[in-house]
């Protein structure tokens, strides 16, 4: 397909044709007029070269599992070796990222309960036990009074 550089019109639409849109089509600079609607194609819509001035999303319209510029729907990258969508999948459909968001939940929550406890043992325990609050206070206090000094002196 890519060896068709002086064709300046294409029409495949309503052709039943699968699959992606062959990367090899961005080298047909010459390409004015491009219409690939009402086809099973599926994956990311190429952005070099011509592919960057098709702006009418009803060149690819009917193929409901294209994604990218000029469609409203956008492509994720995946790690998945899946065939039919060769790494690409559609606004977030995947389990993939439903898992990832899962996690970062997960991990949001487990750092604010470690913070909320830390915080409460070490604070709690200095209220508790007047002990250790007067130690504790001692030595910020000895701490602070070098400090001070020590900034005194310059």
């Amino acid at each position: 397909m890519g060896s068709l550089r002086r064709l300046e019109t294409l029409d495949l639409s309503y052709n039943q044709l699968s699959g992606q849109i062959p990367p090899s089509m961005s080298s047909m600079t010459l390409l004015n007029h491009l219409n690939l609607s009402h086809n099973n194609l599926s994956g990311p819509i190429p952005s070099t070269n011509q592919f960057l001035t098709f702006n009418d999303p009803s060149i690819y319209q009917g193929n409901a599992e294209l994604c990218g510029n000029p469609l409203p729907t956008r492509c994720y990258a995946s790690n998945s070796a899946d065939t039919e969508n060769q790494g690409y999948t559609r606004n977030g459909d995947s389990e993939d990222e439903n898992e990832k968001d899962d996690e970062v939940i997960s991990f949001s929550v487990g750092v604010g309960l470690g913070f909320v406890f830390g915080f409460l043992g070490i604070i709690g325990s200095l209220l508790l036990n007047k002990a250790w609050r007067n130690t504790n206070f001692h030595y910020i206090d000895g701490f602070l009074k070098k400090a001070l000094a020590g900034v005194a002196k310059k």
